[in-house]
C-alpha cells in the first residue's frame, strides 16, 4: 500500500480528544481509538482489504479496488470513514472531508467503537485481529511458496464461495458435554436392556437368554438410528475441516477463510442496530453533547439528511436504526412500555400516554448490550412506528415499470424485514448425511422459508463442496410446492423428486 503520512492535523487531534471526553460524559466506553487521515485511494486499498490491509493476497482484493476506485470516479459512491473492530480500534478519515464531515465521522466513530466494545454478539471476537490477519498472510504466503500459487489461489476461490455456510450463532452455543471417565465406566458396567428388581428375584426377572436378545435388539435399533452427523449440522466448514479428504495444507488454508467469516459475522448481524447507535450519537454530540458552531449547522444537516435518506423503498441501516432507537427512547421516557399499554387498544390514550417514566437512555444502553437486528427489531419494531415512519411493502408496476405501494399490512411488513435480514438474507443450509445412499456423498438441507433458492446459485455451490469433499454432493429443497434434491455429482447436475 501507498506509504504516506496518515498523521491527523494539530486541529483534528485536538477535535478528537473533545469529542472522546464528550462520548465519555455521555456514558460511552470506547476502546482507545487510533484515527489516520488517508486519501480516497488509500481508503479504496485499506476497504478493498475489509478493512485489514495485512490480508494473505488474492485477486479478489484487487477486483474490489478497482470497483470502489470507479464509483469513486463516476460520483456514484464515497467512504466517509472506515473503524475497525479491534483494540485499540482504528479509525480512518478521509482527507478531502471539509472539517464539519471530519467531527461528524469522528463522532460516528466513536459510537461504533463503544459499540464493538459493549455489545454482546462482538464479545466473541478476536480484538488482535490484525495481528492475527497479518498472521494469516504469513502462513497463506508460505503454503503458495511450497504448494504453488495457482493451486492455491484456486482453492482460496472455492473456500471463499462457501465463507457464508457457518453457524452464526455458534460461538454462543455451549459445547457438547463430554462424560467423565468416572460416567462411562459406569455405563460399561451397566447390561444393557436389564430390567430393575430385587436381588434375589434378578435371576428370574433376568434370565441370561433374555439379556442377550435385549443386548442384539438395543445394537440392532442404534446402528439403524446412527447417523453421520448424529443432527443436522449449520457449519459447514468445521465439518469439512474436520472429515473431508483434503491435505494439511488446504485444511490449514480453510481454517483460516472460516476463521475471517467468524469474524466479520457480528457486523452483518448487528448492521442496522450498530449503524443506528452511531447515527444516534454523532447526531446527538454535533447538535448537544459538543455542538457545531453556527456557521457549519447547515453543511452537518445536509451531510445528515444524505446518510439517512431512502431511494425507491429499499432499506437504508441508518435510517431504520436511529429512527427505532429514537422510538424506543421516547416510549421508555414516557412510560409506553408494560402490562397496561401493552393491553390498552384505544388509539388515543396509547398516543397521549405518558407516565413521565424518564427510562429512555437507560433503555437504550440496555438495547445496546443485548440486541442484534433481528431481535432489536422482533422487539421494538411496533405497529405505532410503522404509521410513523411510513413502512410499506413496494412492488413494480408491471406497466409503469415504477415501484408502488403493495402492502401496508403491518405484520407483513415486519415479516418480510426479518426475513431480508435473517442469516444476512441467505438460505440456511445445513449438513443432513454424510454418508448418503451408504457411499460416502454429501446431503445438505435447505430450510424453507417460503423463499425458493436459485438454482444456479445452488449448482455452483454445490461444484465448490464437491471439490472439497470429492464425492457427489446434493441438496434437498422446495421448488414449485414439492420436495426436490438438486446433485452435482462432478460431471452433470441434475434435479430429482426427494
Amino acid at each position: 500500500m501507498t506509504q504516506k503520512d496518515t498523521s491527523l492535523t494539530p486541529e483534528l487531534r485536538e477535535e478528537a480528544e473533545r469529542l472522546a471526553e464528550a462520548a465519555k460524559k455521555a456514558g460511552l466506553d470506547c476502546f482507545p481509538t487510533i484515527f489516520e487521515v488517508v486519501d480516497y485511494q488509500q481508503l479504496n486499498e485499506i476497504a478493498a482489504y475489509g478493512g485489514f490491509p495485512t490480508r494473505y493476497p488474492h485477486w479478489r482484493w484487487g477486483m474490489e479496488y478497482e470497483r470502489l476506485s470507479k464509483s469513486y470516479t463516476y460520483g456514484l459512491s464515497l467512504i466517509y470513514e472506515m473503524v475497525i473492530n479491534t483494540n485499540p480500534c482504528y479509525a480512518y478519515l478521509l482527507r478531502a472531508n471539509s472539517m464539519v464531515y471530519q467531527k461528524t465521522v469522528m463522532a460516528h466513530v466513536y459510537g461504533h467503537c463503544d459499540f464493538f466494545k459493549n455489545n454482546y454478539w462482538f464479545s466473541k471476537t478476536n480484538r488482535k485481529m490484525l495481528d492475527q490477519m497479518a498472521n494469516h498472510s504469513s502462513t497463506i504466503r508460505k503454503i503458495m511458496n511450497d504448494v504453488g500459487h495457482d493451486e492455491v489461489e484456486a482453492f482460496i476461490d472455492t473456500c471463499l464461495a462457501l465463507d457464508n455456510l457457518i453457524d452464526i450463532h455458534g460461538q454462543f452455543k455451549s459445547p457438547v458435554k463430554k462424560k467423565s471417565l468416572e460416567e462411562m465406566e459406569s455405563e460399561a458396567k451397566r447390561i444393557p436392556g436389564k430390567l430393575q428388581s430385587k436381588k434375589y428375584m434378578d435371576q428370574y426377572v433376568n434370565p441370561a437368554d433374555f439379556l442377550e436378545a435385549q443386548k442384539v435388539k438395543i445394537q440392532h435399533e442404534a446402528d439403524q438410528q446412527k447417523n453421520f452427523p448424529e443432527r443436522p449440522e449449520r457449519d459447514v466448514l468445521k465439518f469439512l475441516i474436520d472429515y473431508a479428504p483434503i491435505s494439511t495444507w488446504q485444511k490449514r488454508v480453510l481454517e483460516i477463510i472460516r476463521d475471517e467469516a467468524y469474524y466479520f459475522a457480528p457486523q452483518g448481524q448487528t448492521k442496522i442496530i450498530n449503524e443506528g447507535w452511531a447515527t444516534y450519537w454523532h447526531s446527538k454530540m454535533m447538535t448537544q453533547l459538543a455542538p457545531l458552531n453556527e456557521s457549519e449547522i447547515v453543511d452537518y444537516c445536509d451531510h445528515y439528511a444524505g446518510v439517512v435518506a431512502t431511494h425507491g423503498g429499499r432499506l437504508n441501516p441508518y435510517k431504520l436504526g436511529v429512527e427505532l432507537l429514537r422510538h424506543v427512547e421516547k416510549r421508555w421516557d414516557e412510560g409506553k412500555f408494560g402490562i397496561d399499554y401493552i393491553n390498552c387498544d384505544d388509539p388515543k390514550v396509547r398516543r397521549e400516554w405518558n407516565t413521565q417514566a424518564g427510562l429512555g437512555r437507560q433503555k437504550i444502553f440496555e438495547v445496546r448490550k443485548f440486541h442484534n437486528d433481528i431481535t432489536f427489531i422482533d422487539e421494538f419494531l411496533d405497529e405505532d412506528f410503522c404509521h410513523q415512519t411510513k413502512m410499506f411493502i413496494y412492488d413494480v408496476d408491471p406497466k409503469t415499470g415504477r415501484q408502488v405501494i403493495s402492502s401496508r399490512d403491518f405484520s407483513k411488513i415486519k415479516q418480510q424485514l426479518l426475513s431480508q435480514i435473517t442469516n444476512f438474507g441467505q438460505p440456511l443450509i445445513d449438513i443432513v448425511d454424510a454418508n448418503f445412499k451408504n457411499r460416502g456423498e454429501l446431503l445438505l438441507s435447505h430450510q424453507f422459508s417460503g423463499v425458493e433458492i436459485k438454482h444456479d446459485f445452488a449448482i455452483e455451490t454445490l461444484k465448490c463442496l464437491h471439490r472439497i469433499w470429492n464425492r457427489p454432493v446434493h441438496i434437498e429443497t422446495w421448488s414449485e410446492d414439492s420436495k426436490k434434491r438438486i446433485s452435482w455429482d462432478g460431471q452433470t447436475s441434475s434435479i430429482d423428486k426427494a
